[in-house]
């Protein structure tokens, strides 16, 4: 790969490793029972979207720290992408989503397959296995990378981390979920949610693998943490704002499901005991429903200024990250794709 950055070439490099690896695995499932078909190309599909960020942010982590380019980090960057495919079956099925990348999630696609007696219960178990299945797998495509066992073993406690806190956030939304809105819990969900294991971990995946001194660890952690916090409040603006046919996804799921999202707190924080009223009926289902129900919400976020403030939080941590780049020592081709990758991941349509 050249010094420029190429985000296409990027993500064509990173979906080759992740086809040729999942069509193995597939066939090893099909291998011990032709019955496994479904779960083998639920394998083979469920990785196959995505703009790659974590690979990506994995790999400017280890050319932040001075290393070469290297097929074998490819391989090692490319298991974050199959982390967040084990992270987003399982939201979907905890959420129980309807669509991700405007095709049925994994759960309700399994719920179509002929055969089960109980097809609900037997669809979300399958889900469930598979979601397990593609983290078992994230660790395996690590440690066969082909880096050096000495390089790896740096890696490991910052799985253990990502693994805890992964499931920490996901622990905390469900906690959370339907009770009083606040800004301050629910940033505290998307930092260990979506933040750090979409931004601040692959990072110092990279960076830990290439031997990056403490001091550099330590700001690409402050590039990441608000880099990663930027990225989930854009997607929680375009989840009720944006088109869902370039989102892929169900505007009402957050509403439906009573996420605690920001947006959702701002919203709360700003409104008087009328309004209040009016967005709690939404939340349990006792007002409008469906398109009438997104456009009285979306009005009243807009009335209230919380998209706004939304954005001006996005914002501030995109510059926050930026402007750490800037502080630390960093080769000119990382530099440059750190900053590309910043803006990529908060300002975007979908």
């Amino acid at each position: 790969m050249s010094d420029d950055w190429a985000p296409e070439a990027f993500k064509t490099r990173t979906d080759t490793v992740l086809a040729g690896f999942l069509d193995d695995e597939a066939a090893a499932l099909l291998a011990v029972d032709d019955a496994l078909d479904p779960l083998a190309e639920a394998l083979r599909t469920t990785a196959r979207h995505g703009k790659r960020l974590r690979a990506a942010f994995c790999y400017w982590g280890w050319r932040a720290a001075g290393q070469p380019d290297s097929d074998a980090l490819m391989r090692a960057a490319a298991a974050m992408e199959l982390v967040h495919a084990a992270a987003v079956v399982h939201d979907d099925l905890i959420d129980d989503s309807p669509l991700r990348h405007g095709r049925p999630t994994a759960h309700r696609a399994f719920a179509a397959l002929p055969g089960p007696r109980r097809p609900r219960a037997a669809a979300r178990g399958l889900a469930l296995l598979l979601g397990d299945h593609l983290m078992a797998l994230a660790g395996r495509l690590y440690a066969e990378s082909g880096l050096p066992a000495a390089y790896l073993s740096r890696g490991r406690p910052l799985w253990a981390a990502l693994a805890r806190e992964l499931v920490a956030g996901e622990a905390l939304e469900i906690l959370h979920t339907g009770g009083l809105p606040d800004t301050g819990t629910s940033l505290k969900v998307i930092r260990y949610k979506t933040a750090k294991y979409t931004v601040e971990h692959p990072l110092l995946l990279g960076a830990l693998l290439a031997g990056a001194p403490p001091a550099l660890r330590d700001g690409l952690s402050r590039y990441g943490l608000p880099l990663g916090e930027a990225f989930q409040l854009r997607d929680d603006l375009l989840g009720l704002f944006g088109d869902p046919a370039r989102t892929g996804k169900a505007p009402l799921d957050d509403l439906r499901t009573g996420r605690p999202t920001v947006l959702l707190a701002e919203t709360w924080r700003a409104a008087d005991p009328a309004r209040r009223e009016l967005l709690r009926r939404t939340l349990a289902g006792d007002g409008p429903a469906g398109e009438e129900a997104l456009r009285q919400v979306r009005a009243l976020m807009g009335e209230l200024g919380a998209p706004a403030r939304v954005e001006r939080m996005i914002a501030g941590r995109v510059e926050e990250a930026v402007r750490t780049l800037d502080e630390l020592d960093l080769p000119a081709d990382a530099h440059r794709a750190l900053t590309d990758l910043a803006h990529r991941a908060a300002v975007r349509h979908h």
